[in-house]
């Protein structure tokens, strides 16, 4: 089938050094990502940003590449010219607070922090002005707080591991991004459900990421590339594309491996 949907993941992945799209992974001008979306542009395919970020920001990021759909704050929920759908699972909804004021109300954070004590923090500035999900940094076992969430009461809440960053921690020595989401949220859920409301067949799709949690998108789309940088900084994301028959490493690095991911199957 010829392809009709890409699904990439924001920061190192479409976006380079410094979060640009005009840069490549060490920070050089770099028009690769752009000649990629260029040639998904002249084949009529939909390029569709999933990110951690808020929706405010995925969606200028979306109009800026042109495109009218984008999942955000991990898979919490996402647009189609402008609907709205929330992807929140069973999770309960309260019509005055909005989840994060839930979350931050039942004091799951601090209890977390408590839990870590200098392993992890609120990822500042990012952390504020989020609506779906806390943005937490710092260096945990996933598998063991959302264990810890589960005895304290909290079992419709879950940790999950966005990738490694660049922010520097006091005794830590590659941080990772965490977003605290309802238990029934995913970027792959999104995927499925996004692509589901579009009309595309799996075989249509592929995805494009960086993360652990990116990579549970695989069984969502047709196939899935991970950019050359995910398993390099983070060896998490190589032993977890061993669940999974249909990933391939590219040999770039974040933007030059978008485009690899993109060029290679169009020319399939």
């Amino acid at each position: 089938m010829d392809l009709r949907c890409v699904y990439t993941d924001l920061d190192g992945t479409l976006l380079g050094h410094g979060a640009s799209l005009f840069t490549d992974h060490e920070g050089n001008f770099s028009m690769m990502q752009a000649r990629a979306l260029e040639a998904c542009s002249r084949a009529g395919v939909e390029v569709v940003i999933m990110s951690g970020r808020r929706r405010v920001q995925v969606h200028e990021d979306a109009r800026i590449i042109g495109q009218t759909s984008f999942i955000f704050e991990a898979g919490s929920a996402f647009e189609i010219d402008r609907d709205l759908t929330m992807m929140t699972g069973d999770f309960e909804l309260d019509p005055g607070l909005n989840v994060v004021e839930q979350m931050s109300g039942r004091g799951v954070p601090e209890m977390l922090f408590d839990a870590y004590p200098g392993k992890l923090e609120f990822h500042e500035p990012w952390h504020e002005g989020r609506e779906m999900s806390h943005l937490f940094r710092g260096e945990v076992d996933t598998k063991d707080a959302n264990s810890l969430l589960e005895e304290a009461g909290h079992s419709d809440l879950r940790l999950l591991d966005n990738g490694a960053i660049h922010r520097r921690m006091d005794g830590i020595e590659t941080a990772h991004c965490y977003h605290l989401v309802p238990r029934g949220v995913s970027k792959a859920r999104a995927v499925a459900a996004h692509a589901k409301a579009r009309g595309y067949e799996k075989e249509e799709t592929i995805a494009v990421g960086d993360s652990v949690e990116d990579l549970e998108v695989a069984p969502s789309v047709g196939k899935f590339f991970v950019v050359a940088n995910g398993p390099e900084r983070d060896p998490g994301v190589k032993s977890a594309m061993a669940d999974f028959d249909n990933v391939t490493v590219t040999e770039g690095r974040s933007g030059d491996g978008f485009y690899e991911a993109v060029v290679a199957t169009l020319m399939s």
